[in-house]
């Protein structure tokens, strides 16, 4: 029995702290709102200002200094670039009011108040009696009212408080910060109260067993009266989601039931064919747990799954099958309501479209999602880590004594508690990268607690780090592409173009599992008609901010093209550090830093997908999925530039973490020019592929013909129905002479400012540091995207999102590009400063743009055409005159110039001076 108290309820704002004092549980309040709900999503707070208490740490505070933000700081203008803004906000208690009535049947019952999830502290009065105080952040709060709620009708108050008060999670942890879902004060979920016999089942908690094909049930059984009865209890083991011919027998035990909790046992076999849990065969039972005692009844059900999840090696084993965790993170984003969904049907949603993209894992930071995020994941087969609500860094540490420590265990217990039977909850930490002298002592008691307690899933200390002897495997950053911190260092800013890299040398020396941490972090540039999608109670100031100085600089027309042109090379870093992770023997798995964007930290606009889980239209699920699935075909590549008379060379192999192995895979390549012509192909000897990673498919041996125009090629391997595939650049081996009539300098010396007063041609090829500081020297240009963003990485290079071009533009005739950066491209922007051109002109359309960071959005060029004096100059800002020996992008991106130069075509449009030409360099 239960009334659901959804609806209407009074509340009063508390933001002086008067309220305990002043009694306001004998108060009826006059204000009225609407629960489940946050006093956001009832317009309720105050206005957003410079001095809004945020939660949350900001690293980059020049918002509120700098002048470039002033106009954002006047009131009727307040635009925050940190995270998304609130319309109201506020932060403190507030009381909640309201009116119910006990029915006559449920005199003698035992009584709860079901809050499901509640932001953050609450307090319960009934009638101006407290019945005490609760500050789970991932589980509901549940208080007993049996002693206070007779039939008739009640004042029940509740006040919550959205502050870190006597416990300090982090700041920054996503499960109270406002980079995320925004540090939001109310009730969601379910609001309920029920009622149960005085002689009911508390707890019910499920243990699978593989060996046996079993359950082993665990129930407290609480009986509130003075006197011990007898139970019968009744076990019934049904099929939930899947339908089957066999008859599971009902488990029934008599036990003696003493006043207090009790403690009951039992177990049910499922039979020889009994149907297991995992990511491609989901299956759940129902377990039904009935008590009769004499005069009363009491039941409860669960749902769960018969799995086992354990360690076997370096890696990880669903019922004895190795498996790879591709995972992504979910940081509690949820622009429409600022706080996460309590339905399933958001969940599943979400689910659906992260499994489309060929993962099986999510990883909840420094958050424990409600219910029915674990409800989805059991129904759709996804691994779930999940965390207990804290990132203590910054602002507090863990195992120094202070109360988060005693939280923490307290949390822990809560959720294993609340969610221990999703066959889903798969793995557990404390939560994210901690700080504290004592965090190694603290997290090793934590993991051997667990791991002795609840063998249901496995544990790790932290997300990050400590690397401990204690943990079931480790969750750290090293195996990746870029790391924190490494700016044009990575092996992707660094090191020309291949795929012949893994991270073997990366795991740690112990052969735990190794599950690589937040790898990715790839930005793109923002899709300004997104603005529109946050109706909510979130809103995308900082959006409005990054467009209307792309408005100021003139430049508006181009934003569609730099989101395209920049998420096509986001979606290929991600390619690079996902192929990489599969490639790695012994490797347990990734999470991405993120399949969709996270909206706070300075905005990190890290997602192929947006906050609200949607395509940006530049990858397909479809596309996404053939580098990243659990059949995955690899070539290892070491480089992706040839010229005619080399040798392509591959390994090609597969990483197959299917439900079975393939057997006599039929295997094969194809390598096709890019209008879908085959130029040569292969079969692979067919052969059988166990499960795992690192199975060689066949070695590829191609000699790159003669050919008289440079090629892009596409080779494609496939394994049965299965493809994935490698862009790749054939040019001439023949270097053409420069023609005498254009002039090739690194300088503007004196012979090329003679060249141009007579009406020559110039090629001005500059480098890597030959640009002022202030005409774009400042900009750390890479190759990659943008790193996570440079506001929170404090400037971390590269600070840009690729190039845009036309690839139909003469001058890159001879230089086969598509209008987004790809690898041929590596090269000259790896030798190359960026040029803002509004120094020059703001006029000039440049050949080849540099997409800056939405930030600053400064019109920035690697190419571009110019007119100076009678005559005509073209800038590159690359490096094409050094070792192009070893370089063949480089001297075929020359040899296109130099084409187009001696064309009728080469007919700059706008100009400059000698002066401002010479003021760009160093």
């Amino acid at each position: 029995m239960q009334i659901d108290l959804a609806g209407s309820w009074q509340y009063a704002l508390d933001p002086n702290d008067e309220g305990i004092q002043a009694e306001w549980y004998n108060q009826n309040f006059d204000n009225s709102l609407n629960l489940p709900g946050s006093l956001t999503t009832n317009n309720i707070g105050n206005e957003v200002t410079v001095n809004t208490p945020w939660t949350g740490q900001i690293v980059d505070s020049s918002y509120f200094k700098s002048p470039k933000y002033s106009k954002y700081r006047e009131p009727g203008n307040i635009k925050i670039p940190c995270w998304l803004q609130p319309i109201k906000y506020y932060k403190g208690a507030a009381w909640y009011q309201k009116e119910v009535s006990i029915p006559e049947d449920w005199q003698g019952q035992a009584i709860e108040l079901y809050l499901e999830r509640c932001h953050w502290e609450s307090r319960v009065w009934v009638n101006g009696q407290e019945a005490g105080m609760q500050n789970s952040l991932g589980t509901a709060h549940q208080y007993d009212l049996t002693s206070m709620l007779t039939p008739g009708k009640h004042r029940l108050t509740v006040c919550i408080d959205n502050r870190t008060k006597a416990v300090d999670p982090g700041l920054n942890s996503h499960s109270i910060s406002d980079h995320t879902q925004s540090n939001w004060n109310g009730m969601i979920g379910d609001l309920l109260l029920k009622a149960e016999a005085p002689i009911h089942i508390n707890s019910l908690q499920a243990f699978p067993d593989l060996d046996t094909k079993s359950f082993t049930v665990k129930a407290t059984v609480v009986n509130t009266g003075s006197v011990t009865q007898k139970g019968n209890f009744s076990l019934n083991v049904q099929p939930h989601n899947f339908t089957s011919n066999e008859d599971i027998a009902t488990v029934t035990q008599e036990l003696e039931l003493l006043p207090g909790e009790n403690q009951v046992e039992l177990s049910c076999q499922l039979g020889e064919s009994a149907a297991l849990w995992d990511e491609f065969n989901p299956n759940l039972y129902e377990l039904d747990l009935q008590l009769q005692t004499e005069g009363t009844q009491s039941g409860k059900s669960i749902i769960t799954g018969l799995r086992e999840f354990k360690v076997e090696g370096s890696r990880f084993a669903i019922n004895g099958r190795p498996t790879f965790l591709r995972g992504t993170l979910e940081c509690a984003i949820f622009p429409k309501t600022g706080y996460p969904p309590c339905d399933t049907t958001e969940w599943k949603r979400i689910m659906r479209i992260v499994k489309a993209h060929g993962l099986n894992h999510i990883r909840f930071h420094s958050w424990c999602p409600p219910e029915a995020a674990f409800t989805a994941a059991d129904e759709l087969g996804v691994y779930l880590q999940v965390e207990c609500s804290s990132w203590a860094n910054t602002t507090t540490t863990i195992g120094d004594g202070k109360p988060i420590d005693a939280y923490l265990w307290d949390e822990s217990k809560r959720m294993v508690e609340a969610y221990g039977n999703h066959p889903s909850f798969c793995l557990m930490a404390y939560g994210n990268e901690p700080a504290g002298k004592n965090q190694r002592e603290f997290l090793s008691d934590f993991v051997n607690y667990w791991t002795e307690k609840d063998s249901r899933r496995l544990y790790t200390g932290a997300a990050a780090w400590p690397v401990i002897e204690a943990n079931n495997y480790h969750n750290i950053p090293a195996p990746r592409i870029q790391g924190w911190g490494e700016g044009l260092q990575s092996i992707i800013n660094s090191q020309p173009p291949r795929s012949d890299y893994d991270w073997r040398d990366d795991l740690t020396t112990d052969g735990k599992p190794v599950v690589s941490h937040e790898i990715g972090q790839w930005c793109v540039y923002p899709n300004f008609k997104e603005i529109e999608k946050y109706d909510g109670v979130l809103k995308a100031k900082n959006f409005e901010i990054f467009q209307e100085k792309l408005e100021e600089q003139g430049m508006i027309y181009l934003a569609d093209s730099f989101l395209l042109a920049s998420g096509k090379l986001q979606a290929l870093c991600y390619k690079a550090d996902i192929e990489a992770a599969l490639r790695t023997p012994g490797f347990a798995g990734f999470q991405l830093l993120d399949l969709h964007d996270f909206p706070g930290q300075g905005t990190a606009l890290v997602g192929v997908l947006d906050a609200f889980w949607d395509e940006k239209g530049y990858i397909t699920p479809e596309e996404y999925s053939q580098f990243c699935n659990s059949i995955v075909p690899l070539a290892r590549l070491k480089k992706h530039v040839f010229t005619v008379g080399d040798t392509l060379q591959a390994s090609v192999e597969v990483a197959n973490f299917s439900s079975e192995a393939l057997n006599q895979a039929k295997s094969g390549w194809t390598l096709k020019t890019t209008d879908g012509t085959t130029v040569a192909q292969g079969i692979f000897k067919q052969q059988d592929i166990p499960i795992g990673n690192c199975f060689n498919l066949g070695q590829l041996n191609y000699v790159f013909k003669t050919s008289d125009s440079p090629k892009q090629l596409r080779l494609e391997v496939s394994i049965e129905n299965t493809i994935n595939h490698w862009d790749l650049w054939v040019y001439p081996a023949k270097k053409t002479a420069t023609p005498a009539e254009i002039l090739v300098t690194r300088q503007l010396n004196r012979q090329a400012i003679n060249q141009l007063n007579k009406g020559g041609k110039v090629l001005l090829n500059l480098g890597k540091g030959t640009v002022k500081e202030g005409y774009g020297g400042e900009v750390g240009l890479g190759f990659s995207s943008i790193f996570w963003n440079t506001a929170w990485t404090v400037g971390q290079k590269p600070h840009t999102l690729g190039i845009l071009c036309n690839p139909s533009h003469p001058a890159l005739s001879q230089f086969p590009t598509e209008y987004h950066s790809n690898w041929q491209w590596w090269d000259a922007v790896s030798h190359a400063d960026a040029i803002n051109i509004s120094q020059l002109n703001a006029d000039i359309e440049p050949i080849v743009r540099i997409i800056d960071d939405w930030v600053t959005n400064r019109p920035l060029a690697l190419l571009f055409e110019i007119t100076v004096g009678k005559g005509k100059l073209l800038v590159s800002s690359a490096d094409l005159t050094t070792n192009l020996q070893e370089r063949p992008a480089a001297q075929q991106l020359r040899t296109s110039l130099e084409q187009y130069m001696l064309s009728k075509q080469f007919t700059p449009k706008q100009s400059s001076s000698i002066e401002q030409v010479k003021n760009l360099l160093r």
